[in-house]
């Protein structure tokens, strides 16, 4: 299984945790409350949406709206399939969430993981803020280290990008130490619902809509970043 596929099933588990849903809703929440995956398709959730049943994580069943009922017949189609989480699948996600490897500070990882941290144990939670911030500690100082050596090679618009990456990457760390902090006092974020995928600014950024904090914006592509 390819790492964007993983995310995606861990993301569909998470979301389905919350309620049973049918695939158009699946995507629309995929697409809106989690960016990373703003650019996949139908062809990219339904495969996936059959990976997991056959794994035993979902089951299907015909949508029992009263929409869906009287809407299918009218167009000659069959009723939308309704997907929800067994237990199997419940279990599944919270082992998901419990690993705090290497993998979960990668970029489109750690956007997915940090959208389910109102799912998530405070000391897993800290586990994987302090991965990340280390991660990206270690990438900004490769990224000074290849700036200091390569500066006077350089065109002044070259050098502003990698300056642009540089400060990305340092509003990302403050972010991260605030986060932190605000984990060791014992302080969840506002507006994080129990049980539900973390709130999250969904206005730019390709790393999954990181959420912000106060004035102080996140990157916005940190992972893209020339070094």
């Amino acid at each position: 299984m390819s790492r964007r596929s993983g995310i995606l099933e861990f993301a569909v588990l998470g979301l389905l945790r919350e309620a049973p849903m049918h695939g158009y809703e699946l995507r629309k929440r995929l697409n809106t409350s989690l960016g990373v995956f703003r650019a996949f398709s139908y062809g990219t959730l339904y495969p996936c949406l059959k990976t997991l049943v056959a794994n035993g994580w979902l089951i299907e069943e015909p949508g029992n709206t009263t929409e869906d009922a009287l809407a299918a017949p009218l167009a000659g189609r069959r009723a939308k399939i309704v997907y929800r989480l067994t237990a199997e699948g419940k279990e599944h996600f919270e082992q998901l969430l419990a690993q705090t490897g290497p993998d979960a500070y990668e970029d489109e990882t750690f956007a997915a993981r940090f959208a389910f941290f109102g799912q998530t144990s405070r000391d897993v939670r800290m586990r994987v803020l302090e991965g990340r911030r280390s991660r990206l500690e270690e990438r900004l100082e490769k990224m000074r280290a290849s700036l200091a050596r390569t500066r006077e090679r350089l065109d002044d618009y070259t050098l502003e990008l990698q300056r642009h990456g540089m400060e990305s990457v340092e509003r990302e760390v403050r972010w991260l130490n605030e986060l932190i902090e605000s984990e060791r006092a014992g302080r969840d974020l506002k507006g994080s619902a129990a049980g539900g995928p973390a709130q999250q600014d969904t206005t730019s950024g390709a790393t999954g809509d990181l959420p912000r904090s106060g004035d102080d914006p996140r990157p916005d592509t940190p992972g893209d970043t020339a070094t």
